[in-house]
């Protein structure tokens, strides 16, 4: 059986990157972790904008309206007067999912105690799963496959555990992980036979 095709939205928002004043590594990252963590064939249709609220929530309207049934942001999610993403994310969505900003915040609590300062947020929009990321390619990767012990063993699950069945949940594609980088979560009776 071959693996579904998935368009996936990745957003860099950046006032400085967007103006080429240093070299954007959020859409890098996000691509490179994404096409190593999933098996499906990925379509990415990536934007780097400015920290600007209406081009923000414009963004995530086209890549919604193009298909995408997933949109990752990274960057605008701290507390500075610029950082906007999540009012502009917030701006677009049909339903919010709180879930997915907690267990950020907890993950990145076991690096820096200003993960608290963080207001990454996620939402459903149409058929679409848009979430908010941190802005730097390392916490990226913490916040998307979570923590494992020296040992290999899972100590705190990533975010993207929770995605595929969220997706499916929504009218989306199925979406198969490589377990090795992050394994999904989903009941027995969601699951499909291995591919």
């Amino acid at each position: 059986m071959a693996h579904e095709a998935v368009r996936i939205g990745i957003v860099s928002i950046s006032d400085r990157a967007s103006s080429g004043v240093y070299e954007d590594k959020g859409l890098p990252a996000l691509k490179d972790w994404l096409t190593k963590a999933l098996k499906n064939d990925i379509t990415f249709d990536a934007r780097l904008i400015p920290d600007e609220q209406p081009a923000i929530s414009g963004a995530l309207i086209e890549l919604v309206d193009a298909g995408c049934s997933l949109v990752l942001t990274t960057g605008g999610t701290g507390p500075a007067p610029r950082d906007v993403t999540p009012e502009a994310t917030l701006a677009v969505a049909d339903k919010v999912m709180p879930g997915f900003g907690e267990q950020m915040r907890q993950i990145s609590l076991r690096f820096v105690p200003t993960a608290i300062l963080s207001r990454q947020v996620a939402v459903i929009r149409g058929k679409s799963l848009i979430i908010n990321l941190p802005g730097q390619p390392r916490a990226i990767q913490e916040t998307l496959e979570g923590l494992r012990a020296a040992g290999g063993e899972q100590l705190v699950d990533g975010i993207f555990a929770a995605v595929p069945y969220c997706i499916d949940l929504i009218g989306g594609p199925y979406l198969e992980t490589n377990d090795d980088v992050c394994a999904a979560f989903r009941p027995k009776s969601a699951r499909r036979a291995a591919s």
